[in-house]
């Protein structure tokens, strides 16, 4: 349902015409750089999170680094395939949601959906306040005021997309490049080296490899296979964001998407080829990039450069939630699951709302950890993997029906991405249950049953209004202006003139109260509106109780019951020259057109009159 209409050809309401914001579009550079943040952050707790399960089983555990990365190496290859595939076949965005809308059912698509928006808010969350830990790590004075780092870093961010998502892009260019180069640089040093020249970082940490390690079987590499899978988090992001690309949409978001798969799988592979070349057990207080930076650079100015480079990247990080939600939340609202200003533009290609409404909840979620990144790590990841196994079950689906040349590799590839994801997502939510994980089980039903209801409710009111079907003719019908006055002004005669131009007739209406000096008022005003004899008659309407909203509405409620006759409420008020002088008005205006609108149908006008 729609209730806006623009000429043909014309632009939507509140959008450019077409092609006049190419210019604040995504280049495959730009998308790179504003889309994969999350991403290319994730490199930074990926391998480290393999090593610190692995690191159970003791260092026998530690050397299936590798062979556990090369997996998850082998599902990102699946995932970037299939969201290449995805691009072209969706390209209006929306990734696993637009997936499942097409092949898998309403219902499944909005549990795609729910599940996206949940990944994103959290994502935006957890990197702010990763890179804030990381901060107060280098900093621990700043540690007491963690809270207020994190929103100051949500600010940022936020004021940046305001600006438009090519704005962002280029903001976030140099720190994405410093950071990727970076890693590229410590991996390639570190193949060089046959020892670690360093391990100063991780001096007087304790490890946390099991002394007492038992064997390394199926459950926990499926367990680490299923934690390492937290840095394929924003591979979707891409996919779900192609009309913020420029023409040729489609090709320059496959770009990206593959440039993306390319440069994190191999820091992936890099960085635990390093881990297995240095014999690295990870501590506790000190994570693993530091440790593999300390040894393949030293202890030394290029060591600090990563560290810094990685705490900017993952407060950043957030711009992938900031991207990939509000072009979401626009399709969403486009099928009607969510309120339609979701659906509008600014300038600068922004969507505002869903810029502002993400800022919103990750604020509360900020407020609700105390900027704790632990509280809120255990609720992260899972819904991205429920959207990529939606994604991959939909893409089957698409081939089957589709069969054009090669489908049925297609269609085995996207089903072997369908079976790794789903059992990833079933790992990751059993084993973080208990950690808070069941809060998204119960908050995804909740969404979902939200964009329910709020289809529902456009649903009844698109039948009201009679959309797509041909409604009547128009007809005249007698118009009467009501004009609610309490004394006599320049205001009082604009708004007669003005409701004498808008009606077939016009009534002037005041409230009487029983107080002496109420009534005192009033016989002052009938007295001056029968010297001024405006040709308008002046109504009184008795109230025993005071109000002044429930008689005027009383009142418009019975002469719009007399047949054949439209209603129109006129309220005049004064618009003040300077905007803190609204303070000194009385609301009257607003407390009438809010009884009117509750009580009756009547369409209501609010004269602005500005004193010259």
């Amino acid at each position: 349902m729609s209730v806006l209409t623009t000429e043909p050809g014309a632009a939507p309401a509140g959008e450019e015409p077409p092609d006049a914001g190419e210019r604040h579009r995504l280049t495959a550079v730009t998308g790179l750089a504003a889309l994969s943040l999350d991403a290319m952050a994730s490199v930074a707790y990926g391998p480290e999170a393999i090593a610190l399960v692995l690191a159970a089983a003791g260092a026998r555990g530690l050397g299936f680094t590798l062979p556990v990365t090369l997996a998850i190496a082998a599902l990102l290859a699946v995932l970037v395939a299939s969201y290449r595939q995805v691009i072209a076949a969706f390209p209006d965005g929306g990734g696993s949601y637009a997936v499942a809308k097409a092949h898998l059912g309403a219902r499944t698509s909005l549990v795609a959906a729910a599940s996206l928006v949940l990944d994103y808010v959290l994502n935006a969350a957890v990197a702010v306040t990763a890179g804030v830990a990381a901060l107060t790590s280098a900093f621990p004075a700043l540690y007491g005021a963690r809270l207020w780092l994190c929103l100051a870093v949500l600010a940022l961010v936020t004021g940046v997309n305001l600006r438009g998502i090519a704005e962002s892009a280029k903001a976030f260019i140099v720190p994405t490049v410093v950071f990727v180069g970076a890693v590229f640089v410590l991996i390639a040093v570190g193949l060089l080296r046959s020892a670690p020249v360093s391990t100063a970082a991780a001096a007087g940490h304790a490890s946390v490899v099991a002394d007492n390690a038992g064997g390394v079987g199926a459950l926990l590499l499926l367990k680490a296979f299923a934690s390492g899978c937290s840095a394929l988090t924003g591979v979707e992001a891409l996919a779900n964001a192609v009309p913020s690309f420029r023409v040729p949409r489609v090709r320059r978001a496959q770009r990206a998407e593959t440039a993306l798969g390319a440069v994190l799988g191999l820091t992936l592979i890099g960085l635990a080829v390093l881990i297995g070349r240095f014999h690295l057990q990870p501590v506790a207080g000190v994570t693993v990039l530091a440790q593999l930076a300390d040894a393949s650079l030293g202890h030394n100015a290029a060591f600090y450069v990563i560290q810094f480079a990685t705490m900017i990247l993952l407060a950043l990080s957030a711009n992938t939630s900031f991207g990939g939600l509000p072009v979401l939340l626009k399709l969403l609202a486009r099928d009607n699951y969510l309120p339609h200003v979701f659906a509008l533009k600014a300038d600068r290609q922004v969507h505002r709302h869903g810029v502002l409404a993400l800022a919103a909840v990750s604020a509360g979620l900020l407020v609700f950890s105390g900027g704790d990144t632990n509280t809120l790590v255990p609720l992260f990841a899972i819904g991205v993997f429920v959207g990529f196994t939606l994604a991959q079950v939909g893409m089957v689906r698409h081939w089957r029906l589709e069969r054009g040349p090669g489908w049925r590799g297609k269609a085995l590839l996207n089903g072997l991405g369908a079976l790794l994801t789903g059992v990833s997502a079933g790992v990751v939510t059993a084993s973080k249950f208990t950690e808070g994980a069941w809060l998204v089980a119960v908050a995804l039903p909740l969404l979902v049953a939200a964009f329910v209801a709020v289809h529902r409710a456009y649903d009844r009111i698109g039948e009201r209004l009679g959309l797509g079907r041909v409604p009547e003719p128009p007809h005249r019908e007698r118009s009467l202006v009501i004009v609610p006055v309490s004394a006599l002004s320049r205001l009082t005669s604009e708004a007669l003139t003005a409701a004498a131009s808008l009606g077939d007739e016009v009534r002037a209406v005041t409230v009487c109260h029983p107080d002496p000096e109420d009534r005192a008022a009033l016989h002052a005003l009938e007295r001056s509106w029968a010297v001024w004899d405006p040709g308008v008659p002046l109504v009184r309407l008795s109230c025993a109780r005071r109000g002044l909203g429930r008689p005027i509405a009383a009142y418009v409620r019975a002469a719009a019951a007399e047949p054949g006759t439209r209603v129109t409420v006129l309220i005049p008020e004064t618009e003040p020259e300077r905007l803190w002088q609204r303070l000194l008005l009385n609301q009257r205006g607003a407390v009438v057109a809010h009884a009117v609108r509750r009580e009756t149908d009547a369409v209501i006008c609010r004269l602005r009159f500005r004193p010259a």
